[in-house]
């Protein structure tokens, strides 16, 4: 395809410009071959017909879609103004500084401070693809390091560009992000000292110039070292080409080096007095540009950061004053005045002060100094001469000397800074940055600008060839043929200058010759060099200038000065001089030999690529030019060893206004830095694209991809050799992909036209057949109408009209007949409902009346029911009433009972006695009569004693009856007392309430008082004032009559004013007189608030001392009335009703300790009547064996003859003596065990068995008793009706009585089901009486162990423990257990064991070792998410436990009583619970850490790059840095990835039993992180910033919202986090053009800053030629909506940030008690207790 087929109608043009280089046009007719007038029509509407050659059309304009590209090889056509027209988009409207061009990052200055290198952006583009993000100095850093890393050979980062282009900021940053990303091993900080050595390098190294306020007067390489994990291990820099001049030297609005001014601006320190310096515009080498300061910048401390940084690097304070003291020592020296002597001589005034600073300074010898300076030495072979020296020749050689000092104290700081960054180890790989001079071309041109000028020329060289080679190997990797690409060698240049005979070597040459000139030198150049190298030229109006063709322009350069600045030499006379002074630094500067001491020399290993040229004797190396040559070419060896990266920096405009584009001056760089020459290589070169749309359907038929691709290509590009296909792309030449772009367009622009052809003939089809169906109809109704009045006529219409009557009668007969049948209907139907309704509200009345009836009845029976209840409820109340007063009784009568059962003992005893002479009545009746006879006087005896027993038990009972007579006296007494103590406490209170309030009365009295005195004083001064005044007035008169008494009337006068003075003294007393009232008043205020506090801690601790019901019982209701009838004692009443309101307010907790203690009571009663009945029922018995007895020996005496049934009688007697003993001896072991019972055992246990040991066989007489005590608390609640609280509190008793009696209904049911178990006991008890035989102990059945929740341990096995429990468990088999946290219970159980034991030490030693344990276990798996999870989980509920059962009130409230039984008895842990506290949080951020690692990769791949929508993001053209990427990724992430990832983070959570609340702040940090990264790589990508993009973004989120939903999440906050990037997707979507759009960008946009706002706007990027780019003027008005605002200028999201973690408390369910040890946890050894 011939190019002129691109030059058609529409398409735009680029014609060059004068102001603004190039200026675009459209074309408005076809161009024809061989035309010579193209036909367009510029952007302000202007038609042009411009004229062209044939042979070189004005370049063509990329289309819209290329503009802003990233990447300039990305642009379809490669050419000058394509470029400049990119950065200029990119620079103006996008506000982007970096953009790639091939291997080049050009970087433009902005001027202006921008929030895009903080270390969030750092992190944001470590590890990525160069060309995955948008450009930026960061990416080529990252990617210099990514291939030193990978490929373990050397980088270099080269950045170049213009004073003021911001080189030195450039390198600084590169700098900073590789020791933000390679963070060294060791605690040196070498990245810091590394960093450090920029700010001294400025100081000494930078100046302000017209161009530039921190130009960089010097080139730098500066080498990093890394080891073989790639950090940093120290730095050495290497320097090129000073400019020394400037010391001596500046134009006007320029400055010296900065230390200077740092210097002056401290002058007036005291560690710098010394040094007697003053302001910069006191010295000659600092004011000579007129400019001392620059603006915003602080000299003095920008001079306390230079101290910083020296300390930091190591460098002391006597090498920093050694370091000052010289340069003071240069500002001194050129403040000399040299004065002339005649024409031929000058001299130095020896009694100069600052000669004699000078040498103070530096030691030296002002004599020797002052005649040197001023005189020179030439010797020859025969004599020495002393020569003096003209002004102009000493004042040189003062400069001289001054820049040669400076020189060499430049020279030694920069080897103290590679001393310092110095390292021990080996150096495996470095990075260098070059901090380098870009192409210089001024009005005057001098050496310094040569030298400059053939650095840049050899760079260029290397940069041509490295392009080249890149270009190279990438047709290679793809076996695409490659032809020799003829691009610009600049090696002739370069061989003018250093060549043999050269430009340089000719200068060196001149140097050695004794009255060598520039003149000489000069005639020397143009007889080698003019007419026979086409590179070097010979001006034509002038003879002292020479120029050279460089590779970027044509440079003019003035010989003058050449030779000087070459030479560089000092005379040396003051060079012996400088040599013996004392000053050891000033010494050492001017050595023979200086030692290099810096440790780089020999640690690197490089091949130069072409031989270096030797200089052919010693002299001539020691010039400045041989010296640049060789270090120049020691830097391209350096160079050439590695792999090469490059940054251009451009300087956009001269005036340094920010975001300002001068064109001229931006082009004039392109061409100067060579990425132009790039493009160039570039364009010969094949970049990538992409095309589908222009298939046709039967190409897209084929199977094999690339042969579809071929048959496309040949269709549509006829010249083969515009298009090359490689093994995995294919390569376009320039102009093709435009060339494509435009059949692309048209093809979409003839399709928009097919469908908008479609659409306007659908809608005219449909809008003329809506006409047409509407002319019809009219047509239809207009026809009807003619042809009725063409049918009408008169007798028509009388027939018809008589028809019309005849209906109309007709139809109202049949119309009225109807009617009347519905009428009937309708009453009949009436009727019947009426009827029905009648009938149903009559049995509706009835049934009513039935329920009446039956709701009066069932109200009496549950009315009934409930009395009955409240009566038993209120017997229940009188039995405990009175168990409580007959408890002591009950306790001394089983003292007497037990005395009783001795006795019957001893009954027991004589009873054998009687069984034996029973035994003797067989050999002898007579003693059997005798027998019968004492037996009979024995039970009379015992009947005796018996009655005499009972006679003292009714004695004791009538006893008991008088104690309590007595104790209700005593209680009478003491509520007496009390009322008394009442009435003592309120009458304190008052009688303390009542001085004080006399105390302040009379301190407000003695304050009026005080105050008056004082009115009146200040009356009487005010008067005594009046009354001086009118003194003064007459003295004043007598002073104009009588000057004789002048003095004594001054005198007077001064002791009037004294006494004036007076006033405002006081003034001030009065003031201090109100300020003590006040505090008097608020003294009183605050003793009435101690008053009430005192009142209301008495009221306290009275009820507290007192039980409520006891002292409502004790008060009567004359007290009670007695009490509202005073009304001093109001507050005291008020007290109680606040008291009884606590009470009420605690009544529902202590509802369970009420009814547990009137079970208690109600059960202790009835078993103590139970011991009685059972005690009378044994006299009984015993009275009946007696009876038995003596019945038995009558019968035996009278039947004498049978003997053998009287054995089995006495046996049968014996056997129930046995039972009465066996059951005597048990009712005592009951007695004993209930007392122990009462005394030892729990609450809820005594309980239990007390119901289980509770029989039914008084029950009628506990119902006696209980109507008893029914009426006495009826007769108490009577005398109780009188106040309101306690009839509130009676209501609230009745409610809970009625509640008790069914429950005590309850348990008599339940006594019913537990009389069986009694049996059962008893069984038990009988079999096991056997064992009493051996002695009295009493055994009780055993019943099942119990445990206590704790675990026995030795603390020997504190170790084993931590090592089974802790150290050696694996999460995977615990998490199947169904106790959550029990590795955690066991713990506590432990540590209960030593609380238990009261052991401090052992507790705190297991305690510690268990902290130190989940340390280990977490240090050593830190990268372990399941074993981190558990153990969060494990020591969260660790911590849990410790205050669950620490007794706290705040945390027992949660326990249930068996709980609240377990917890600790003798040591507060509360100090561990905080330990315990800080290490959760610390395995938390640990947790989370391990989480954000995990998943960090995923999100960029599954958010942003993998379409979730397939089908809807575009394909644009890609550059060389797509093309080249240095990494390729094999593994891809979706956003089923990221879900899947949260998915097994959440369900390892649940399995390790970690608590909801943990759950959802660690998915909330991670949403965090997932929302933050996504958007800091949205900022960071502008390809990513389109429409679709959003929409892809928006459905990620919807899927991370549908997960939360799914876990039941919601309520984590996690959807909020994502706020921030829902509204970036939303802001690529909505429409950005009018003011509304804007308004409601910033009403919507909320969780966004400003600075994101518009970043977004500026990297909005259309996907195709449909879409718009966002407007500048559109940005604009955004950003003044939103300059309200207040957020930072912080463009990136913090993804460290961390949420603040709280950890709920959560009580354990899980009683202690039941815990078991599984045995795979290998703790056998552990007992529970």
């Amino acid at each position: 395809m011939a190019l002129a087929e691109l030059y058609t109608q529409y398409n735009r043009v680029w014609i060059p410009d004068s102001e603004e280089v190039w200026q675009s046009a459209e074309i408005t007719k076809d161009y024809k071959a061989g035309d010579r007038v193209l036909h367009v029509q510029l952007e302000d509407g202007t038609e042009l017909d411009y004229p062209v050659d044939p042979s070189a059309l004005p370049p063509l304009r990329n289309p819209d879609i290329l503009v802003g590209e990233n990447d300039l090889t990305a642009l379809s056509y490669l050419h000058e103004p394509a470029v400049l027209h990119n950065l200029k988009v990119r620079f103006v409207e996008s506000r982007l500084i970096y953009t790639y061009s091939g291997i080049i990052l050009v970087a433009i200055n902005p001027y202006k401070q921008l929030p895009i290198y903080g270390d969030a952006i750092i992190h944001a583009y470590s590890g990525q693809n160069m060309g995955d993000m948008d450009p930026h100095i960061f990416a080529v850093a990252e990617e210099a390091y990514k291939q030193m890393a990978r490929n373990s050979k050397n980088q270099s980062i080269i950045v170049s560009g213009e004073s003021g282009a911001g080189k030195t900021v450039s390198a600084r940053y590169t700098m900073r992000y590789f020791a933000t990303v390679s963070k060294s091993s060791s605690n040196a900080h070498v990245e810091d000292k590394v960093l450090a050595s920029n700010p001294i390098t400025e100081a000494v190294g930078n100046a302000k110039t017209t161009r530039n306020d921190n130009s960089s007067r010097f080139g730098k390489y500066t080498e990093i070292s890394f080891d073989q994990s790639y950090r940093i291990i120290g730095a050495n820099m290497r320097t090129y080409l000073l400019e020394k001049s400037r010391v001596v030297f500046q134009s006007e609005n320029e400055r010296n080096y900065h230390i200077f001014y740092q210097l002056c601006a401290s002058a007036m320190q005291p560690e710098f007095k010394h040094l007697k310096l003053g302001s910069a515009e006191e010295f000659n080498y600092t004011r000579m540009g007129g400019s001392t300061t620059i603006e915003g910048v602080d000299d003095r401390a920008n001079m306390i950061e230079t101290q910083k940084t020296f300390s930091l690097l190591g460098l002391k304070e006597d090498f920093q004053m050694d370091v000052f003291k010289t340069l003071a020592a240069i500002l001194h020296l050129g403040n000399m005045e040299i004065t002339a002597v005649g024409d031929e001589r000058s001299s130095i005034n020896l009694e100069d002060n600052h000669l004699n600073i000078f040498c103070e300074l530096l030691e030296l010898n002002s004599d020797k100094m002052a005649q040197w300076l001023c005189h020179r030495k030439i010797i020859t072979t025969s004599e020495t001469v002393i020569k003096p020296m003209t002004k102009p020749q000493a004042l040189n050689a003062r400069d001289a000397l001054a820049k040669k000092i400076y020189s060499h104290l430049f020279d030694f700081i920069v080897e103290r800074i590679n001393q310092a960054l110095q390292f021990s180890g080996k150096q495996h790989t470095f990075i260098g940055v070059l901090d380098i001079y870009g192409f210089e071309t001024f009005d005057v041109n001098s050496f310094e600008q040569f030298c400059i000028n053939y650095a840049n020329e050899k760079l260029q060289q290397q940069f041509n060839l490295h392009v080249f080679k890149l270009e190279q190997e990438e047709y290679m990797k793809e076996d695409i043929p490659w032809t020799l690409i003829d691009f610009y060698d600049n090696q002739p240049v370069i061989d003018l200058i250093e060549a043999k005979m050269g430009i340089l070597e000719l200068l060196d040459e001149e140097c050695l010759l004794p009255h060598g000139t520039d003149e000489n030198w000069l005639q020397k150049l143009y007889n080698n060099f003019v007419n026979k190298n086409t590179l070097f030229e010979k001006p034509r109006m002038s003879n002292t200038s020479f120029i050279i063709q460089h590779f970027a322009d044509k440079v003019e350069y003035k010989c003058e000065g050449f030779l000087e600045k070459n030479r560089d030499t000092v005379y040396e006379v003051l060079m012996e001089i400088m040599k013996e002074s004392k000053f050891r630094l000033c010494a050492n500067f001017f050595q023979d030999n200086p030692v290099s001491i810096s440790p780089f020399s020999s640690t690197i290993s490089i091949k130069s690529a072409r031989p270096v040229l030797k200089s052919p004797n010693k002299q001539l190396r020691m010039t400045v030019g041989s010296k640049f040559r060789s270090s120049l070419s020691l830097l391209m060896e350096t160079l050439n060893a590695t792999t090469p990266h490059y940054v251009r920096c451009i300087k956009p405009n001269d005036e340094k206004q920010p975001f300002e584009f001068d064109s001229k001056r931006v082009a004039q760089q392109l061409r100067a830095c060579g990425v132009l020459e790039t493009i160039r290589i570039s364009a010969q070169s094949y970049p990538s694209s992409r095309y589908s749309i222009l298939m046709t359907q039967q190409e897209l038929s084929v199977s094999d991809k690339k042969q579809i691709c071929k048959i496309v290509l040949q269709r549509l590009i006829q010249d083969p050799n515009q298009y090359q296909f490689g093994r995995t792309k294919i390569f376009f030449r320039a102009g093709q992909v435009a060339y494509l772009e435009k059949l692309r367009s048209d093809k979409l622009r003839h399709a928009c036209i097919t469908i908008q052809k479609s659409i306007r003939g659908w809608l005219q089809r449909k809008k003329f057949l809506g006409i047409k169906q509407a002319a019809i109809t009219i047509q239809q109704y207009f026809r009807g109408q003619r042809t009725v009045r063409q049918a009408v006529t008169a007798q028509a219409l009388k027939q018809t009209w008589a028809a019309i009557i005849i209906q109309k009668y007709c139809r109202g007969y049949l119309v009225r007949r109807l009617c009347q049948l519905i009428h009937v209907a309708a009453v009949t139907i009436q009727a019947y409902t009426r009827g029905f309704l009648a009938r149903k509200k009559y049995r509706k009345m009835l049934e009513e009346h039935k329920a009446v009836i039956l709701q009066k009845y069932a109200r009496a029976w549950l009315a009934r029911r409930r009395f009955q209840n409240i009566r038993r409820f209120v017997l229940n109340i009188q039995l405990s009433y009175r168990v409580q007063r007959l408890q002591k009784k009950i306790e001394e009568q089983s003292k007497e009972n037990h005395g009783l059962l001795e006795r019957l003992t001893n009954l027991a005893s004589t009873h054998m006695n009687d069984l034996d002479t029973i035994q003797k009545l067989e050999s002898d009746l007579e003693k059997l009569t005798a027998q019968k006879r004492t037996s009979e006087e024995k039970g009379k005896r015992y009947k005796e004693d018996s009655e005499q027993k009972i006679l003292k038990l009714e004695n004791q009972n009538k006893e008991l009856r008088e104690q309590k007579e007595t104790l209700e006296v005593k209680l009478q007494e003491k509520t007496e007392e009390m009322k008394e103590k009442m009435d003592d406490l309120t009458k304190q209170l008052f009688d303390d309430v009542r001085k004080e309030e006399s105390q302040r009365m009379i301190l407000e009295k003695n304050f009026q008082n005080q105050k008056q005195d004082y009115e009146k004083e200040i009356e009487s001064l005010k008067g005594e004032i009046k009354v001086l005044r009118e003194e003064k007035a007459q003295l004043q008169q007598q002073i104009q009559q009588e000057i004789t008494i002048q003095h004594d009337l001054k005198i007077e006068v001064g002791q009037l004013t004294k006494q004036a003075q007076k006033i405002p003294e006081l003034q001030k007393e009065i003031e201090l007189l109100q300020t003590q009232k006040l505090d008097v008043e608020k003294q009183a205020q605050s003793q009435k608030r101690e008053m009430r506090e005192k009142m209301s801690e008495v009221t306290k601790q009275l009820l507290e001392s007192y039980d409520f019901e006891d002292v409502r019982s004790r008060l009567s209701t004359e007290d009670l009335e007695h009490l509202n009838e005073d009304g001093e004692l109001w507050f005291a009443y008020e007290g109680l009703k606040k008291a009884t309101r606590v009470l009420e307010s605690h009544f529902q907790s202590q509802k369970e300790n009420y009814e547990k203690e009137i079970e208690g009571l109600n059960l202790k009663v009835e078993h103590l009547s139970q011991d009685i009945n059972h005690l009378q029922k044994l006299f009984r018995e015993e009275n009946d064996i007696n009876d038995g007895i003596r019945l038995e020996v009558s019968r035996l005496t009278s039947e004498n003859l049978v003997i053998p049934d009287l054995k089995q009688q006495v046996s049968e007697l014996e056997n129930q003596k046995v039972d009465l003993e066996n059951r005597l001896q048990e009712q005592t072991a009951k007695l004993k065990e209930m007392s122990n019972r009462l005394h030892h055992e729990p609450e809820g246990d005594r309980t239990l068995r007390r119901t289980n040991e509770v029989q039914n066989e008084v029950d009628v007489k506990e119902n006696e008793r209980l109507n008893v005590i029914t009426q006495e608390m009826e007769g108490l609640s009577n005398g109780l009706k009188q106040d309101e609280i306690q009839a509130e509190v009676k209501s609230k008793i009745k409610q809970e009585t009625t509640r008790l009696t069914v429950e005590n209904m309850d348990l008599e049911e339940e006594l019913d089901m537990k009389d069986r178990i009694i049996k059962k006991l008893e069984d038990q008890i009988k079999t096991l009486t056997k064992n009493i035989e051996k002695g009295n102990e009493v055994h009780v059945s055993t019943l099942s162990k119990e445990y206590i929740g704790m675990m026995e341990y030795k603390k020997e096995d504190e170790e084993r423990i931590v090592q089974n429990l802790i150290l050696d468990l694996k999460p995977r088999g615990v998490v199947v257990n169904m106790i959550p946290g029990l590795p955690a219970h066991i713990l506590f159980m432990c540590v209960r064991y030593a609380d238990y034991l009261n052991d401090a030490d052992m507790l705190k030693s297991f305690i510690n070792v268990t902290i130190d344990g989940i340390k280990q276990v977490v240090k050593e798996n830190s990268e372990d998410f399941e074993m981190l999870s558990f153990w969060l989980s494990n020591t969260y509920y660790f911590l849990n436990c410790l205050k669950q059962y620490s007794g706290e009130e705040e945390f027992v409230k949660y326990n249930t009583p068996r709980q609240n039984k377990n917890c600790l008895k003798h040591f507060d842990l509360s100090e561990y619970r905080q330990v315990l506290s800080d290490l959760a949080i610390r395995i938390y951020h640990q947790f989370i850490l391990v989480m954000e690692n995990n998943i960090q990769h995923m999100i960029v791949p599954g958010m942003l790059e993998y379409e979730s929508l397939q089908g809807i993001s575009g394909l644009k053209p890609t550059g060389f840095r797509k093309r080249s990427s240095s990494i390729d990724d094999t593994d891809t992430y979706t956003m089923t990835s990221i879900l899947q990832q949260l998915s097994y983070f959440y369900s390892t959570m649940c399995q390790n039993g970690l608590d909801s609340e943990l759950l959802k702040q660690a998915v909330k940090q991670l949403f965090f992180l997932i929302g933050a990264v996504t958007l800091n790589s949205l900022f960071l990508r502008k390809d990513m910033c389109s429409c679709r993009k959003g929409m892809q973004i928006r459905c990620n989120i919807s899927y991370l919202e549908e997960w939360l939903k799914d876990k039941n999440l919601q309520s984590s906050n996690a959807k909020e986090t994502l706020e921030p990037l829902s509204q970036a997707a939303w802001l690529l979507q909505v429409k950005k053009i009018t003011d509304d759009d804007a308004k409601e960008i910033c009403e919507h946009c909320t969780s966004l800053s400003t600075v994101q706002i518009v970043k977004i706007l500026n990297s909005y990027t259309p996907i195709d030629d449909f879409e718009k780019r966002v407007t500048p003027s559109f940005v604009r008005k955004v950003q003044a909506l939103l300059n309200n605002r207040e957020d930072g200028p912080q463009l990136m999201l913090d993804t460290k940030y961390r949420f603040q973690v709280t950890f709920p408390f959560t009580p354990s369910p899980h009683a202690l008690e039941m815990i078991q040890v599984p045995s795979s946890f290998k703790l056998g050894f552990l007992t529970r207790v």
